[in-house]
């Protein structure tokens, strides 16, 4: 991977990439409608980027770490950076997107193909992010801040949230409270531990996520109830959602997700318990997003290649508004030469 010592300057690297990528942006205006896009997905432990075609295709990928919170924005972006000049040393990059955790500016909130006219989207990560889908555009709210359904306050006085608050919904199901659950019972010693804290040769900080839905693939009796415990959350959560929201279809989304039915399955039958009405009303489809954790990425992605196309568009009208202008000019300017010769020649 590229890195800030090939320059001299920090401030440099991110004007190479502007320089960079901005040219072939600008070439890509008006001859490159399908081109490739790098998409940025900005998570709570990992920043991911991508270099996706106008199918979806993920061409390539490359992943770091998120830099430590104590640190400044600066950083973050200097991250980016790196990841995109990685990337566009072997990929001809014309545009730019980022998906990052928070809230986002409703202007890009336009959805251009949803099957599901009723949706929402719930993605389980170190956190739990969300969107609601209806009629084809994203519902952002009042303040454009809409979908933080991980902040849900499902256990009165329970764990302790970033935010401030305690029990969120994200506090009991999310990449975070599986690992904080299986590093607990390695901490204490627990038998049923004993198999995963060998697979980290009793380092309980290297416990993760992905090593827990490994083990429990390969039948890890602890693995398998963490995640079930983690998918019964999801699905107590999913039943209070659809008591407020009534959508047609929840797609489950981010890097959790990986788990597959050890998660999907447990979350379906909580959703069915406690469903308001169950007996009663149309249930809510359950489906697994189909990019899985990179769809934030391919998202971003998207997001820069239509913003690109709009941008090639408006400057193709420039240009024609230009040349219209120009040959009216042309023409005023004949006239007022023939004018004269005219009277010159009186």
């Amino acid at each position: 991977m590229s890195t800030y010592r090939d320059f001299a300057h920090r401030g440099s690297a991110r004007a190479t990439v502007l320089k960079t990528v901005g040219t072939k942006e600008r070439r890509s205006h008006l001859s490159a409608p399908r081109v490739p896009t790098v998409g940025i997905d900005i998570g709570g432990t990992k920043v991911m980027a991508g270099v996706v075609d106008a199918d979806g295709n993920i061409l390539e990928k490359v992943r770091t770490e998120t830099p430590d919170k104590s640190k400044s924005p600066k950083v973050v972006e200097d991250t980016i950076v790196e990841l995109v000049l990685d990337l566009s040393d072997r990929h001809d990059v014309h545009a730019v997107g980022i998906g990052a955790a928070g809230w986002v500016d409703a202007d890009r909130s336009k959805v251009l193909f949803a099957p599901h006219h009723h949706l929402v989207m719930i993605t389980l990560g170190t956190g739990i992010g969300g969107a609601i889908l209806e009629d084809g555009q994203v519902k952002r709210g009042k303040y454009g801040v809409a979908g933080e359904f991980g902040h849900m306050q499902v256990v009165p006085s329970g764990h302790r949230c970033p935010c401030g608050n305690r029990g969120c919904w994200e506090q009991y199901s999310s990449g975070n409270a599986l690992v904080r659950e299986a590093r607990e019972l390695a901490a204490a010693d627990s038998p049923v531990a004993h198999y995963l804290l060998d697979r980290v040769k009793g380092n309980v900080s290297d416990i993760t996520g992905p090593l827990i839905t490994e083990l429990a693939r390969e039948g890890d009796a602890m693995c398998i109830e963490l995640l079930q415990d983690i998918g019964q959350w999801l699905g107590i959560g999913i039943a209070n959602l659809a008591a407020a929201l009534d959508p047609s279809c929840f797609v489950i989304g981010g890097g959790v997700s990986a788990a597959d039915d050890l998660l999907i399955n447990p979350a379906r039958d909580a959703f069915k318990r406690h469903l308001t009405g169950r007996g009663y009303r149309p249930e809510a489809r359950i489906a697994k997003a189909q990019l899985g954790p990179e769809a934030g990425m391919v998202g971003a992605a998207d997001l820069a290649r239509l913003v690109a196309r709009r941008f090639r568009r408006a400057n193709r009208r420039r240009v024609e508004r230009y040349e219209r202008y120009a040959q009216i000019y042309d023409q005023a300017a004949s006239t007022i030469r023939n004018t004269r010769s005219t009277r010159t020649a009186d």
